[in-house]
């Protein structure tokens, strides 16, 4: 599976195991979806006050950076090394990003590397032109683990104090950013976004990030036509533009997922490998994205809905707090279901302009993806 897919499946494992700025004014006749159109940088918003024993760090790229989708794209996923300069280790406890240009920034990753790792990653900046590294997927190194993320919509979430994501002394952080330019015109312009971290040097209950993802099979509408909305033209298209391995992420998501009948509405359901407490969950699909629910040991007695968004505004998705974390066991299922509409895109003017096309899951905002975000930690 390509490095994305492959992260979400063995994040799910491995985390069980052990244990995408402001509101677009585009509206459309469509619900009120929003698109991700229209956008101006905007102030980050204020923090909460700081608690007992912690600290702001604010970093920043070292230069603007002006994207270049390579492969004849309009997507350009961008990872920068920074360093937090942390002597003994820490613990993060709320992250607010600042993107500084939110007509290009379409969401942002933020990766914990421990110094090994980010030897290698210097490595990776050191051998490309320009500032950073191209990262279609994840941050580009191995075993490199999610730690705080930003789409439209998204704020700093608090959980309680008494948990955060350790990073143990040396650690640095590799930001990702996926730049889009379905909506620049000309010249992109540059971007040198940033991120406010909440830093304790407390010792607490350590988070993770887990990944619930679905696939994506969703066929051009009657109304369309055009060579793409052949799958197997398609799918080349997408692996022109983003590289071999996705052909074996689709395949592994279908396989793993068994995925239903090509349609607007797919789901996945993934076995739970061990304990692990939930404590927030997002839902993350792209342009084309109706509605997205992530539930617990659906059918089953004692089933549960743990995030259910009926009416998904791409510019609106923030983090989800539980009332009360959520206790998973190994033998639980947790499903992602997700609801696409292929009709969208002759209504949003990001897309109207793109030829039809039957949409994989693919990393560009004309493509389209799937995914829970839980913030999670052992039981």
């Amino acid at each position: 599976m390509n490095r994305l897919a492959r992260t979400a499946v063995l994040v799910v494992a491995a985390v069980l195991i052990a244990s995408c700025g402001g509101r677009s004014t585009t509206a459309t006749p469509a619900g009120g979806h929003a698109g991700h159109s229209g956008h101006t940088a905007t102030s980050t918003p204020v923090a909460a006050p700081l608690r007992a024993g912690e600290r702001f760090v604010n970093l920043t790229m070292a230069e603007p950076y002006t994207p270049g989708p390579p492969n004849g794209g309009t997507d350009d996923y961008r990872c920068f090394l920074i360093d937090p300069k942390l002597a003994n280790r820490m613990f993060l406890t709320g992250a607010q990003f600042q993107p500084q240009n939110t007509d290009l920034v379409h969401h942002a990753i933020f990766f914990r590397l421990n110094p090994e790792q980010a030897a290698r990653a210097r490595d990776l900046d050191a051998a490309t032109p320009g500032q950073g590294y191209t990262c279609f997927g994840d941050s580009g190194v191995d075993e490199a683990s999610w730690v705080a993320h930003w789409a439209p919509g998204t704020n700093e979430t608090l959980l309680d104090a008494k948990y955060g994501y350790e990073l143990p002394p040396g650690s640095q952080l590799v930001m990702q950013v996926h730049y889009n330019l379905l909506g620049a015109a000309g010249k992109p312009g540059t971007d040198r976004s940033g991120i406010r971290l909440r830093l304790t040097e407390q010792s607490l209950t350590p988070l993770e990030t887990a990944l619930f993802p679905a696939p994506v099979e969703l066929p051009c509408t009657p109304k369309e036509s055009g060579p793409l909305c052949d799958r197997a033209a398609a799918v080349k298209d997408v692996i022109g533009r983003f590289g071999k391995e996705i052909e074996d992420q689709l395949a592994g998501l279908a396989e793993f997922c068994r995925a239903a009948e090509p349609g607007p509405t797919q789901h996945c359901d993934l076995p739970v490998q061990g304990p692990a407490t939930v404590h927030a969950l997002a839902g993350h699909m792209h342009l084309l994205g109706r509605a997205i629910k992530v539930e617990l040991n659906p059918g089953a007695p004692g089933a549960r809905t743990l995030l259910d968004v009926p009416d998904y505004n791409f510019d609106d998705q923030s983090l989800r707090v539980l009332p009360a974390p959520v206790q998973l066991k190994k033998g639980d299922v947790v499903r992602v279901t997700c609801t696409h509409d292929a009709g969208l895109r002759a209504l949003l003017p990001q897309l109207q302009n793109q030829p039809p096309r039957y949409v994989v899951w693919g990393d560009g905002t004309s493509d389209e993806m799937c995914l829970g975000i839980a913030i999670v930690s052992q039981a």
